[in-house]
C-alpha cells in the first residue's frame, strides 16, 4: 500500500521520528514538483522540530550532502564560495539535499531552508478577542478573535512578504521603495497579492472573503486553471468550498465588513441567520436562530466588546429576544406588544 504523505508524516519525519518506510516515502514525493509548494509551506511550519531535530534514523543510507549541495551551488551559480553546512544543524543537510535532489532550488527559493533559519512568529487570539500586531517591514495587522497569523522574524528583500492567515485579519500594508510584494496565503486555494494597500481577508468555515478598502490587489488562485481576479476600492471576493469555481466579486460598503476592528458590528441588509453565524465564529458560542427570524434582515451599527452589551443592543435595535443559557444563545422574535383599549364607562344620574 503507498503510503500518503501528510503533515503528520511530514512533522514526523522534521524530528527524525518517521520509519525507514516513511523517510522514503517523504524522499519520493519531495522530487515531484507539484508538491514542492506544499513541502515549502510544511518546512516553515515546523522551523522549530526541524532546528531541534536528532541525527536521521538508521536503517537506511544517507547521501553524500557536501557533493549534492556543491553540484546544488553551481546550478546558482555560487562561483568559488564553497557554503558549509553547520555540524550542529544535520536535518537542514537533509532538506537542502532534498531540495537539490528534487531541482527545486534552480529559482533561488529553496535556498533558505540550506542554512538554519529563524523560527517563525506566530500570534493567535482568543475568541472575542482583537489584537492589533507590528510586522517586520511597519505593515500592520488587526486579527479578530479566534484568529491565527504566522509571519516570518525577517524578510529577505529580494523576497515577497509571506504570511499565513487562519481567521480573519485587517491588513494595513506598507509599500516598500524596491516594490517588494506582500502576499497573504490562505487555506481557501488562494492568495491575496498587494504592494501596499488596505484589505481585510476572512477564511471561516468554509467560505473565504477579500474586501479591499483602497490600493489593488491581486487574487491569485491555486488552480491554475482559474483566471486571477484584481481587485478595486469598494470591492469583495468570496468563495465557497462547496463551489470553489463559483466566485463572487462585487461593489460592497467596505466598513460593514471593517468595523469589527473598531469593536463594532455593522450590518447592512444582512440576515439574521449569517448574523448568528459571525457571532459564533467571533465568540466561540452556539447561537440559534428560530426559523421565521433566521431569513429577516437587519441593517445597523452595535457595539460588539462586551458580548451582554451586544446582545442588549440586538434586543433593542431589531426587536428580537436573545436568551442565553451557559455556551448557548438563543434568538426568537420578540411579540408586539398591543396598548391595551379600555373602555370608558359613562354613569347616568
Amino acid at each position: 500500500m503507498q503510503t500518503i504523505v501528510t503533515e503528520a508524516l511530514f512533522a514526523r519525519y522534521s524530528r527524525g521520528a518517521a520509519t525507514p518506510a516513511e523517510t522514503a516515502a517523504v524522499r519520493d514525493w519531495l522530487v515531484l514538483p507539484a508538491n514542492h509548494d506544499q513541502a515549502q509551506q510544511w518546512m516553515r511550519q515546523h522551523f522549530d522540530a526541524l532546528a531541534a531535530a536528532p541525527t536521521p534514523l538508521s536503517g537506511f543510507d544517507e547521501p553524500d550532502y557536501e557533493a549534492l549541495l556543491g553540484t546544488l551551488h553551481q546550478r546558482l551559480d555560487f562561483g568559488k564560495h564553497r557554503y558549509v553546512m553547520p555540524e550542529a544543524a544535520p536535518m537542514w543537510r537533509r532538506w537542502a539535499a532534498a531540495a537539490a535532489v528534487a531541482g527545486t532550488l534552480a529559482g533561488g527559493g529553496w535556498l533558505l531552508y540550506s542554512q538554519r533559519p529563524v523560527a517563525p512568529v506566530e500570534m493567535a487570539t482568543s475568541y472575542g478577542q482583537t489584537q492589533l500586531l507590528q510586522l517586520p517591514d511597519g505593515s500592520q495587522v488587526t486579527l479578530n478573535g479566534h484568529s491565527k497569523l504566522r509571519y516570518p522574524a525577517k524578510w529577505a528583500k529580494n523576497r515577497p512578504r509571506e504570511v499565513w492567515l487562519d481567521g480573519e485579519g485587517y491588513f494595513a500594508v506598507q509599500h516598500m521603495p524596491n516594490n517588494q510584494r506582500f502576499v497573504v496565503h490562505t487555506r481557501a486555494g488562494f492568495s491575496v497579492e498587494v504592494l501596499g494597500t488596505k484589505f481585510t481577508v476572512n477564511r471561516r468555515r468554509d467560505q473565504a472573503r477579500v474586501v479591499l478598502l483602497s490600493g489593488k490587489v491581486r487574487i491569485d488562485f491555486d488552480d491554475p486553471q482559474r483566471t486571477d481576479v484584481i481587485m478595486k476600492p469598494g470591492e469583495l471576493v468570496e468563495t465557497h468550498d462547496a463551489q470553489p469555481a463559483a466566485v463572487v466579486h462585487k461593489a460592497v460598503r467596505p466598513a460593514a465588513y471593517t468595523a469589527w476592528k473598531d469593536d463594532r458590528l455593522v450590518l447592512d441588509e444582512t440576515p439574521i441567520a449569517e448574523l448568528a453565524t459571525r457571532l459564533e465564529d467571533t465568540y466561540g458560542i452556539e447561537v440559534a436562530a428560530s426559523p421565521e427570524l433566521s431569513a429577516r434582515k437587519v441593517t445597523g451599527t452595535i457595539p460588539v466588546r462586551d458580548l451582554d452589551v451586544l446582545l442588549l443592543a440586538l434586543e433593542e435595535a431589531f426587536h428580537l429576544k436573545a436568551t442565553r443559557e451557559g455556551n448557548r444563545i438563543t434568538l426568537t422574535d420578540k411579540p408586539i406588544s398591543h396598548p391595551t383599549n379600555h373602555s370608558s364607562k359613562n354613569s347616568h344620574e
